[in-house]
């Protein structure tokens, strides 16, 4: 240890000299390989020749015998005799420092016990011997200069040096080392150690502390602090695990019952969710629409989820727009924020922000009024690490709660990932709009906004302008209509808007937020007006729209929630529905397309036999439950067993009901998953949109027996469909009008509740609907909501 220290502290001598020059550089060439070297050598003249030295025998033989003459000639040459007792309790705080480092790495054996302890002693004495140099590095910096880094050069290549002097120092002690044993008493002559445990500590920590900042700023400048947002997530992911497994008993030893880890465990995601933003906050959206699986503390906390999010400051989305289209926000669109004339406006607030994107408003210079969405800048840095981060956290939940739903997140994953391309949603919106003009049943009564793909990309998305009633003012769409007769709400059924009246045509620092025009004046004077429509026609279009999806084209909206939906009224005087956000679609093939028809037609006639069959094939285990959640109410018409399973149970079950009942909702899912590999992943969003639909229809006060509606575009779509034999065809015709009839039985239940709820002694059959499944889902230990928009 000493020979290499005493060739390090004489190099480093001129090294951190003020006046140092090239032949400087040349002593750290010449020495660079040599440590390597140095434990060779040991290996060949000390351990090969049967010596057994500890660290402190050797330090102390190599200080008086090699270290101490090698200092005193070196100083003697370099005319600096004075500075000998600084040097020589230099290199004893070198060697100390380096002894209580690397000394206990050999856990109490002799440095020649084996070749890997010899090569761990000496890659850790590298590794600190430059360390502890620095810290001294005060003392050696008068004594160096160009001259002694010319004298050191010499020394150091001379050969002789290295295969003569070295090798037979190390022989010496060798042939002492065999002849007298190390004395105990010498043993413990050792400097006491200068490195203090709160030095080392402190060190540590600083050098924590540096590398944790320099992660951090580079994680927030070039990754949009997607590996913070990813690390919080895995650790609150852990949190609530650790929890779950502790505390879900009939009696948790940590909290006070089942119900408060479902609080604090609801509120600690949604915070979460709400924190992290971008593609959380559209899983949590996702979460609060599967009552059937959640807990009441989580529905109540996931609300949340449909609020607004924050938008972007306008300079980033100017950089989205420049990053896409290689120009200005200005010259892509033909827009002036300086008030130049002949020039289009465009509102630098967002009219909506969303979890992924916002929008604004603009008119171009031609007079088109565009709804331009521009998705949040951090969302592209951020998707690979949030789809990650989904990933492993729902590997670890279905391991570690044995509920089988990791072989759906590819699926999903691929799902969210499709929605944040824009040119992706552009292609669902045109094929859309294809399939809705080809349908004479929806042809004048739904519209899909134009895109323009010309000043659309990958990441902005430029549609018309919509002016309507989003599905959620209920007043608004049924107050008495104000406007002209034979007249519709301004861009109906597509047609240009008039120009503004009132607003500046070109903007001002004082309008530049706000210069869409005001076209309300259908409301009246007073503002009590609205568009006099019909709740009924609305959702009846409603549901028209969606089960022709399901049944008749195979591509469904997944998203069709009422922030989605606008309603504009027909110079007819009839409800036209405007779908917006087509980022959220999946795909039925033809032969699943015909299975899930023929499944809603079992499911209202009864038709146990086929039902099982069906669900059977896609790896269902209960299809009793499966025709339940589909339905959105309790299956009557199979064994039953769902419910025969709850009654069985004793009192001391009836004790601890709460945990016996969610795990029976655990069960339960894991019934209706069953075989991952059979069962089709579109059902997920497929239940998902028949899940807002109720939603939407219940929230307008049922006004249409939805139900039914879905059975009949269901059997219609049978009959109709052209990849079938004209002889089953004729067949399918005769079973629809036969179906009709059956379904007579679900009118009369609908005008039952309907006549109720206008005497006012209960609510409409949705209400019905939502009542019975409640019942059935606390029988499953699942408190669901009474409406998912609630909040």
């Amino acid at each position: 240890m000493r020979l290499f220290l005493i060739l390090s502290i004489l190099t480093l001598l001129p090294i951190v000299s003020a006046k140092f020059g090239l032949s400087c550089f040349k002593v750290v060439t010449a020495l660079a390989g040599r440590p390597s070297d140095l434990f060779d050598k040991f290996q060949r003249e000390i351990c090969d020749r049967g010596c057994q030295p500890t660290v402190p025998h050797w330090d102390l033989w190599t200080r008086n015998n090699t270290f101490v003459p090698a200092v005193q000639n070196a100083l003697k040459r370099l005319n600096v005799p004075r500075q000998e007792e600084t040097m020589i309790q230099l290199g004893d705080d070198v060697a100390n420092i380096i002894k209580v480092r690397c000394g206990p790495a050999l856990g109490g054996n002799h440095i020649c016990s084996d070749p890997e302890t010899l090569a761990g002693f000496g890659n850790c004495f590298k590794r600190n011997f430059v360390r502890a140099m620095i810290v001294h590095l005060p003392k050696l910096l008068p004594m160096a200069d160009e001259a002694v880094c010319r004298e050191q050069l010499v020394y150091l290549k001379d050969e002789h040096l290295w295969e003569t002097v070295i090798p037979q120092n190390m022989r010496d002690y060798a042939a002492a080392s065999r002849l007298v044993p190390p004395s105990p008493s010498l043993l413990d002559k050792q400097a006491p150690a200068k490195i203090t445990r709160t030095r080392k500590w402190l060190h540590r920590l600083a050098y924590l502390s540096l590398a944790t900042g320099t992660v951090y700023i580079t994680d927030n400048q070039f990754y949009a602090s997607s590996i913070t947002r990813t690390t919080r997530t895995f650790a609150l992911g852990l949190l609530v695990a650790l929890d779950y497994k502790i505390n879900f008993r009939p009696n948790p030893p940590l909290a006070s019952s089942v119900t408060a880890v479902h609080a604090r465990s609801a509120e600690r995601l949604s915070d979460l969710l709400q924190r992290n933003g971008g593609l959380y906050l559209k899983i949590g959206q996702a979460i609060a629409m599967q009552s059937a699986i959640l807990p009441a503390e989580f529905q109540k906390m996931f609300s949340r989820m449909f609020d607004d999010a924050p938008q972007n400051e306008w300079k980033d989305v100017e950089a989205v727009i420049k990053e896409d289209f290689g120009k200005s926000a200005e010259e892509v669109f033909g827009v002036s924020f300086d008030g130049v004339p002949d020039k289009g406006v465009f509102e630098r607030r967002a009219r909506a922000s969303a979890s992924v994107a916002q929008v604004h408003w603009a008119r171009l210079a031609d007079g088109r009024e565009l709804a331009i969405k521009i998705q949040k800048r951090e969302i592209a840095r951020q998707l690979e690490w949030d789809l990650w981060a989904f990933k492993v956290v729902t590997w670890v939940y279905s391991r570690a709660f044995d509920i089988p739903f990791y072989s759906l997140v590819p699926y999903i994953s691929e799902r969210l990932s499709l929605e944040t391309d824009f040119d992706n949603e552009a292609s669902n919106s045109e094929r859309m709009a294809e399939l809705v003009a080809s349908e004479p049943r929806l042809r004048g009564r739904v519209y899909i906004p134009k895109v323009h793909r010309d000043l659309s990309s990958k990441r902005v998305m430029t549609a018309e302008w919509i002016e309507g009633v989003r599905l959620w003012d209920k007043d608004s769409i049924t107050r008495p209509w104000r406007g002209g007769w034979r007249e519709g709400t301004p861009g109906c059924q597509g047609t240009p808007m008039d120009p503004s009246t009132g607003n500046p045509a070109n903007p001002t620092s004082n309008t530049i937020d706000k210069m869409k025009p005001s076209r309300d004046h259908w409301r009246g004077q007073n503002n009590d007006g609205g568009l006099g429509l019909s709740l009924k026609q609305v959702m009846t279009t409603m549901v028209d729209l969606f089960s022709a999806q399901m049944f008749l084209w195979g591509w469904v909206h997944c998203d069709p929630h009422p922030g989605n939906i606008f309603v504009r009224r027909t110079p007819s005087g009839k409800p036209e529905l405007v779908l917006i956000d087509h980022g959220l679609y999946i795909h039925m093939d033809s032969a699943f397309k015909h299975q899930y028809a023929r499944f809603w037609k079992a499911l209202l006639t009864f038709d146990n036999a086929t039902l099982g069959n069906i669900v059977k094939g896609w790896g269902v285990q209960n299809p009793d439950l499966f025709a339940s959640v589909t339905l959105m109410s309790p299956y009557r018409g199979g064994n039953r067993s769902t419910e025969q399973h709850l009654t069985g149970l004793s009192k001391s079950e009836l004790a601890s009901r709460h945990y016996e009942m969610q795990q029976s909702a655990r069960k339960a899912v894991r019934q209706i998953l069953g075989d991952e590999s059979k069962w089709p992943q579109q059902l997920i969003f497929i239940g998902r949109n028949l899940r807002i639909v109720q939603a939407n229809n219940q929230f307008l006060g049922s006004p249409v027996n939805r139900v039914k509606i879905t059975g009949m575009w269901a059997s219609r779509a049978l009959a109709e469909s052209p990849d079938l034999p004209f002889g089953e065809k004729i067949s399918n015709w005769g079973k629809h009008l036969v179906f009709r009839v059956v379904l007579i039985g679900s009118d009369v239940w609908f005008w039952f509740a309907k006549i109720r709820q206008f005497l006012h002694l209960g609510g409409g059959m949705e209400d019905d609907i939502e009542a019975q499944m409640q019942g059935m889902a606390k029988e499953m230990g699942v408190e669901l909501r009474q409406n998912i928009f609630e909040g």
